[in-house]
């Protein structure tokens, strides 16, 4: 029977670069797909349509710090109480690169190895070719 930290690569912690970030708790090879266990599905929610809801300054919070800019769209975890580690993501520190890349279907891949202890990064940019 497998154990609930099995398929776990990374967990949340204070992070040097920004707020909370995401932390490799083992070493990740390269091409892992890191969060594949993460089932949560993305809701796209229209930018015009969310402009006509009348928000409190935290519910608008969660859209500027956690969502996906989809151009006209955010995309999100169907229930912002779905906030799984893939959301804390940080972008890499100035010149640096980032260690994680998104594909087509939003998930997120090792670019290289990746040592225990460090910060898992990814551009946002990506989330846009996504």
């Amino acid at each position: 029977m497998p154990f609930p930290h099995d398929r776990v690569w990374a967990r949340p912690g204070l992070s040097p670069i920004h707020g909370i970030g995401v932390f490799a708790i083992r070493p990740i090879p390269a091409g892992t797909n890191v969060f594949e266990s993460d089932s949560i599905p993305i809701a796209w929610v229209d930018k015009a349509a969310l402009a006509e809801v009348p928000l409190t300054p935290a519910q608008r919070a969660f859209y500027r710090d956690f969502a996906i800019d989809g151009g006209e769209r955010y995309g999100c975890p169907v229930d912002f109480n779905h906030l799984t580690p893939g959301w804390y993501l940080n972008q890499p520190a100035a010149g640096e690169s980032a260690n994680l890349r998104c594909d087509h279907g939003l998930d997120f891949t090792a670019s290289r190895d990746i040592a225990e202890g460090e910060e898992l990064t990814i551009l946002y940019s990506d989330f846009n070719r996504a």
